[in-house]
């Protein structure tokens, strides 16, 4: 795709906040007046955020991540194109930000039937992402690959993610039990110096390895080799992805609420949270960004979910992500959006060009409630039952906003992903909050160390152990 002005601008993505004001959403939606007096907060975290971008202390590396692969990138397609020659199966092993964001860009720009596929239809080789230690999982992921002809991504800056290195231990012995070396047939993400993949590395001899920067954390990193690598090998035009980030980045450099699309959407979105609406609804109406909603459930959670202000001064921030899909959801969630408590906002992700169309047949003309479909497409139909939706939602008063995905390819999923991260910095900057840790997580893994018996928490297995439960409050 060659990228002029012209079709930059055909392909930019837009925010709608029609429904999140006053003037249609009456005494539940947000005034001119109210957004007026948060400018100036919006202005700070703006000029927090662009202040510290790149900074790796900071955990905002991934600001820069448009800009500075240029190697890493040419490094990474020419391994792409030797995994794709040698291998029938690509299996990431991660968890968390390592997992998610591959599974959404091979879900948003790949065939919803990829591995269906016969291998001549395909890109690439059939992928697989394993982001759990569910036992049942693992042994029925090994049911359909041939670890011989697998190539397996293990992904872990630490090399110390106890899910993510229990895998690479199972698959490493069985390509040894295999009589295969364990080498030719894995390609780590970790850290450049540190960690045990490092070690690993060095004790096989020397396993492809590419970088994960200190300054760019799991959540943040689809836009580093930890995405790039399996999109590349999927036949994903990583640049275009890399260009759309890019292009949102320049969007987004005006501290003007009115022009910078992630911006308005940060603040739009801190309002209501200070409002009561501790609930964020993300809605794709395209099963191609199904994922998308999940890798932003991650993004948002865990970076806004804090208990300490910047200060040291105790709080509880964030908003619960919810997933939902559009049209599926109308039918299961949609009536507790609608009638139910004022405590949420819904983002829509709506496409204005799906990649097909699908004509609907004229049939059934005897039948009123059927005929009418004919002569519509697919595409026609999922949009006006988008519109339909959002209209619903803003005559009960309840606040949503749509993001306008012109169509969906590598370009516009760079500019979502990186429009995502910023509105989520501005976010944090606002709660005056540390938007790039994650102590809630972590304490989760101690606990999980102490009760395994890892060397160096004996005493937090003492307290877990007394913490046995009453067998009074058992049923």
């Amino acid at each position: 795709m060659k990228l002029t002005e012209e079709l930059r601008k055909s392909l930019r993505i837009t925010v709608d906040y029609t429904n999140m004001t006053d003037k249609y959403l009456g005494k539940n939606g947000i005034s001119k007046k109210t957004l007026e007096a948060h400018k100036q907060l919006a202005r700070a975290a703006h000029g927090y955020v662009s202040e510290n971008r790149g900074k790796d202390e900071l955990f905002m590396g991934w600001t820069e991540l448009p800009y500075n692969q240029t190697e890493i990138v040419a490094d990474i397609l020419a391994t792409a194109k030797d995994i794709r020659r040698k291998f029938e199966y690509f299996v990431v092993l991660g968890i968390g930000g390592s997992a998610l964001g591959p599974i959404m860009a091979f879900n948003a720009l790949c065939h919803l039937h990829y591995n269906d596929l016969p291998k001549s239809k395909r890109k690439g080789p059939k992928f697989y992402v394993e982001d759990n230690v569910d036992p049942v999982r693992m042994k029925e992921l090994l049911d359909v690959i041939d670890v011989k002809k697998t190539c397996f991504n293990v992904i872990s800056k630490s090399g110390a993610t106890s899910e993510t290195m229990t895998q690479y231990l199972i698959i490493a012995d069985l390509l040894q039990k295999a009589g295969e070396n364990v080498k030719d047939h894995v390609v780590f993400t970790t850290d450049a110096s540190r960690g045990n993949l490092v070690k690993i590395s060095k004790e096989l001899g020397g396993v492809k390895s590419f970088v994960l920067g200190d300054g760019v954390g799991g959540r943040f990193s689809e836009l580093s080799p930890v995405g790039l690598l399996p999109a590349a090998v999927l036949g994903i035009d990583i640049k275009l992805l890399l260009k759309g980030a890019a292009y949102m980045d320049k969007l987004c450099k005006t501290p003007d609420l009115k022009k910078n699309p992630a911006l308005i959407s940060a603040t739009l979105q801190f309002i209501a949270m200070k409002s009561g609406k501790n609930i964020g609804v993300m809605m794709p109406y395209s099963d191609n960004l199904k994922y998308l909603a999940d890798w932003y459930a991650q993004l948002w959670a865990e970076s806004l979910g804090k208990n300490v202000h910047l200060d040291g001064q105790p709080c509880n921030e964030g908003q619960t992500p919810v997933k939902s899909l559009g049209v599926t959801d109308q039918h299961s969630q949609v009536q507790l959006y609608t009638e139910g408590p004022f405590d949420k906002v819904v983002t829509f992700l709506s496409v204005g060009s799906y990649k097909e169309k699908s004509p609907i047949p004229h049939g059934c003309e005897d039948i009123p409630d059927v005929a009418f479909l004919g002569g519509h497409t697919m595409e026609e139909l999922i949009q006006a039952e988008n519109k339909a939706t959002a209209f619903a939602l803003t005559k009960a008063g309840r606040l949503n906003y749509t993001v306008n995905v012109p169509e969906i390819n590598a370009f516009t999923l760079g500019e979502l992903l990186y429009y995502f991260e910023l509105q989520t910095a501005y976010a944090g900057a606002m709660l005056n909050i540390d938007t790039f840790n994650q102590p809630g997580v972590e304490a989760g893994k101690k606990a999980t160390f102490a009760l395994l018996g890892k060397p160096g928490y004996a005493e937090q297995k003492k307290a877990l152990d007394g913490a046995a439960p009453d067998p009074a409050y058992i049923v």
